[in-house]
């Protein structure tokens, strides 16, 4: 009886644990990027499907997060944000927070703080349930995934390549978003598809 017992204890937390790695898996480089729909700061919904034809950036962020506070108070991702909407691209910030934990905010609070920081998405989706944080198995904030005007998955990983919270470190970074985009407008295949994001952990609910 016993050993009936350990059998089945084993076999439920290892469904649990596969249940767990599966919630945040994370797409593959050169797959259909997942479906989503998401409402927006505004009160506004915006689903990927609608977006195709278009480079999509997705970064997940928290302004609570002292590696996410480098990159704006330096103006870093707001630069790249302007550059790359200038350039026709799409970039929505996604804020996965739940309620009550650290970096969850409101719409009119997510505006109040995007006008603060100069910062320009095109725009910003409150996902507090984390389902799409989730699909991507985003994990930190910063978290960054680019999806190709085919609606293939071509990038996914850090900001750049210096995993700190020290302002100084960006200009010695190399900036992998920025190579990314460059390398996609010019038609070439993204050199360095996947690398290891660093931040804050995303705050889920669960």
């Amino acid at each position: 009886m016993r050993a009936i017992q350990h059998l089945l204890r084993n076999t439920l937390l290892l469904f649990l644990t596969l249940t767990a790695s599966l919630a945040f898996a994370e797409p593959d480089i050169d797959k259909p990027a997942p479906a989503f729909r998401g409402k927006t700061a505004d009160g506004k919904s915006i689903d990927l499907a609608s977006l195709k034809g278009k480079t999509v950036v997705l970064e997940w962020t928290n302004h609570e997060c002292p590696f996410v506070r480098k990159h704006y108070e330096s103006g870093n991702i707001p630069q790249i944000q302007k550059q790359a909407t200038k350039d026709g691209i799409v970039w929505l910030q996604v804020i996965s927070s739940a309620p009550g934990k650290e970096g969850f905010v409101d719409g009119a609070t997510a505006a109040k703080l995007n006008s603060e920081r100069g910062s320009a998405p095109t725009a910003t989706i409150l996902d507090s349930d984390g389902s799409i944080g989730k699909l991507y198995g985003a994990k930190t904030s910063p978290h960054l995934f680019i999806i190709d005007a085919s609606g293939l998955l071509v990038y996914k990983g850090g900001i750049d390549s210096i995993p700190s919270a020290d302002k100084d470190d960006i200009a010695k970074a190399e900036n992998y978003v920025k190579s990314a985009l460059n390398e996609l407008s010019a038609g070439k295949k993204i050199s360095k598809a996947s690398t290891k994001a660093y931040g804050c952990a995303v705050k889920y609910a669960s």
